[in-house]
């Protein structure tokens, strides 16, 4: 689970060093996800990568942290090659009907709950097996 802390401070600095200050746009989040998956590749070249999208934020579509983390999924979903890496979308396991993220789920709209846990699992679930050869 990588990058919805990178994105989380919007419009805020995201972190003070010295003088300088950092802050992560849609396109350097999606950067830092792609140079991971690299280290990753590079260090476990057989290895069998499951990059999940990140999840949603904020209560409805129009909020700016779920379209910046929609906009990041776009550019991280590149990385599914079929082979090694594969990109799994579920963040819609976590939304209601009519689109908006539910606080019986995500109580802060961010972590997620027992039953959240549990629709991850179950959203997850026939991938893992799939990359598992079960």
């Amino acid at each position: 689970m990588i990058g919805t802390n990178n994105t989380g401070h919007s419009g805020r600095r995201f972190a003070e060093i010295g003088d300088a200050v950092y802050e992560s746009s849609a396109e350097q989040t999606a950067e830092g996800v792609k140079q991971i998956v690299a280290t990753l590749r590079q260090k476990l070249p057989e290895t069998k990568i499951l990059l999940l999208g990140i999840f949603p934020r904020g209560e409805t579509s129009a909020h700016p942290m779920r379209q910046t983390n929609e906009t990041i999924n776009g550019l991280i979903a590149e990385l599914d090659d079929g082979q090694h890496v594969h990109f799994l979308e579920i963040g819609k396991t976590f939304l209601q009907a009519d689109g908006t993220l539910s606080k019986d789920i995500m109580p802060d709209l961010l972590h997620l709950n027992e039953t959240g846990y549990e629709l991850w699992a179950k959203a997850i679930e026939p991938k893992v097996k799939e990359l598992l050869g079960e």
